[in-house]
């Protein structure tokens, strides 16, 4: 099974100790949801490739090393002249991640209907995060996502931010999941990615509901530390609790949850409880380190294992 992981890939600054008030200390980690999928599928050792804009700045290299670097193909990738997207990374006091980006003129965002290749039936295409609803690009991938016949998968992964009007985002999202549906696909979510869309606290029957409406095969919504739920069209749930950690930060848990429970869901496609498992497994390790981290296969089953 290819793995084709489409959307951006950027530079997370995230902050140092020993800032002042006149000055601060940040490191440039290389980040974007659908890049710390496509590292966390190649380091569980899936065949993975990355179909995204690069920048033609030093940040872009610096991108483009550490994916090869971590095995993933870039064959698919697409090189631009434009400048990097940057995400300036904030911690609450609980570790917890908010950011504040700077898109505008970066190479994330210009997707052109020749930038996309011909994937087939035997390729999975995973695709998320900001690029499917920031900018004119997001109109081409959505062409590009409803015509292929590969596999798919979509993390919705909100980013208010970027995208303030509910009405709108959820127009966009509503698009892609029906895209999604079309082909039998899965979509997945945070419990607070759904909240935010619908401003409701019951975001489970939303999940439910738009599980059935649009045809998808599942809907997968992380909780958090209770966990990760799993909703079918019928309405029958799967639910395995969260592990409990010493946590680092959150920056890429559901990026890393995705990677982990593809993994193991195109090799053991009849065992759902065991796919959940080893995403929530992976999740809870990148908690555990600074930044985006996504384990290897061997840290994943010694993690089981324990």
């Amino acid at each position: 099974m290819r793995f084709v992981v489409c959307g951006e890939a950027l530079i997370d600054l995230l902050p140092e100790e020993g800032s002042d008030a006149a000055k601060s200390k940040w490191t440039g980690c290389c980040g974007g949801g659908p890049m710390n999928t496509a590292i966390g599928l190649a380091r569980l050792g899936a065949d993975s490739h990355f179909l995204g804009r690069l920048g033609g700045d030093g940040f872009g290299g610096q991108l483009a090393r550490h994916m090869e670097t971590n095995g993933v193909h870039l064959d698919l990738a697409v090189r631009t002249k434009e400048a990097t997207s940057l995400a300036v990374v904030s911690l609450d006091a609980e570790a917890k991640a908010s950011y504040t980006f700077h898109f505008h003129g970066t190479s994330n965002f210009g997707w052109r209907a020749e930038d996309f290749p011909k994937l087939t039936e035997e390729d999975w295409l995973h695709f998320g995060s900001i690029g499917m609803v920031v900018g004119d690009g997001s109109k081409p991938l959505l062409e590009f996502i409803r015509n292929t016949p590969a596999m798919l998968s979509y993390d919705i992964n909100v980013r208010p931010t970027v995208l303030p009007d509910r009405d709108e985002y959820f127009e966009k999202v509503e698009a892609l999941m029906a895209a999604v549906g079309a082909a039998g696909g899965i979509v997945k979510a945070s419990d607070e990615d759904i909240s935010w869309l619908v401003d409701d606290d019951e975001p489970l029957s939303y999940a439910e509901t738009w599980c059935a409406e649009y045809g998808l095969a599942l809907f997968v919504v992380t909780t958090g530390a209770e966990g990760v739920v799993a909703i079918k069209p019928d309405g029958r749930r799967t639910h395995l609790p969260g592990h409990v950690v010493e946590l680092a930060d959150t920056v890429g848990a559901g990026d890393t949850f995705m990677a982990g429970f593809l993994a193991r869901y195109v090799e053991r496609p009849d065992d759902l409880e065991e796919a959940l498992r080893w995403g929530a497994a992976a999740s809870a390790i990148v908690c555990t380190r600074q930044g985006a981290n996504p384990p290897t296969r061997q840290e994943v089953e010694k993690f089981l294992g324990a």
